[in-house]
């Protein structure tokens, strides 16, 4: 199946960013009218944006307990692996596997050609191959995306408004002779109020791209059943998982298939997906495309 852009998905994308970039812009603004030199902080800005691009895999992987394995010790996953790639005109990624009892699934990597794609050893037990694949296929679509350079793009103004926030007390404590501590208590004032504005626009825009990955995933495999069939197994079990499994890899959901919650409803204001009846709704929609394509 020809891979088919949602055009209506990705203008609400280009209005999130453009929101974030004028954010960006009265942000800055603000603080040079306030009197707060920039360029040291951009500086840390810019490196900790550089390490997340360059190094975000290496990250995920340790950060998760992720294992890269070789083809001789999972050979049918990795020629599941190898025959979506080719659906989906992709370069083979390498492949980690997760010991937990928590099933999910999830991709990294700064582009195409450095890409992994891993999943929990339990997903693979709980899944049939079709929903296996029709997962995988949407974690290869977050590859295809580039999403870990659009995220990354985007959290640079919530980066930047965190920084300040953290640090405005320090700053006008150790201000010269008192100079400019106002200041600096009004750019701490502003940068919270940035940061909250930023990341909510960030997971709106984490949100667009998983429902881009849901379509990009019925596209390679044209079978969007299977993802449904899937996302809904995953979901289900996520009810019986120990809150504890879960809450040992909750910082990693933004790349999980589906967030492993413990029952943090602060964390559930700020999620990183879709509800679960929407991914099945906009699903059915590609399923329809499909069937009469």
């Amino acid at each position: 199946m020809k891979w088919k852009r949602d055009w209506g998905l990705t203008s609400r994308v280009i209005l999130t960013m453009f929101l974030l970039f004028v954010v960006y812009l009265v942000f800055i603004a603000i603080l040079l009218a306030l009197g707060i030199s920039m360029s040291f902080m951009i500086v840390i800005v810019v490196v900790m944006a550089f390490i997340q691009y360059f190094f975000s895999d290496k990250l995920v992987l340790w950060s998760t307990g992720s294992r890269v394995i070789q083809e001789d010790e999972y050979p049918e996953l990795h020629r599941t692996v190898e025959k979506l790639c080719k659906e989906a005109d992709l370069p083979k990624p390498k492949i980690a596997i997760m010991q937990s009892p928590v099933p999910n699934a999830f991709a990294t990597g700064r582009s195409p050609k450095h890409a992994v794609v891993a999943c929990t050893d339990s997903i693979m037990r709980l899944l049939s191959k079709d929903e296996l694949e029709a997962v995988l296929a949407h974690e290869l679509a977050h590859v295809k995306n580039r999403d870990i350079l659009t995220m990354t793009i985007a959290s640079f103004i919530a980066m930047l408004a965190a920084i300040i926030m953290q640090n405005f007390l320090f700053a006008s404590l150790f201000s010269r002779r008192g100079e400019g501590a106002g200041a600096w208590i009004i750019a701490g004032i502003v940068a919270a109020v940035v940061w909250f504005v930023a990341t909510l626009l960030m997971m709106a825009l984490s949100r667009y791209r998983e429902f881009a990955a849901d379509r990009g995933s019925a596209y390679i495999t044209n079978n969007p059943r299977s993802l449904i069939s899937a996302l809904n197994k995953i979901s289900g079990r996520m009810d019986v998982v120990p809150p504890e499994a879960k809450a040992k890899i909750e910082g990693s959901n933004a790349f999980f298939i589906i967030p492993a919650l413990s029952g943090n409803k602060f964390l559930e204001l700020f999620s990183t997906h879709p509800p679960l009846e929407k991914r099945i709704a906009n699903l059915e929609k590609v399923e329809e495309e499909l069937r009469y394509s």
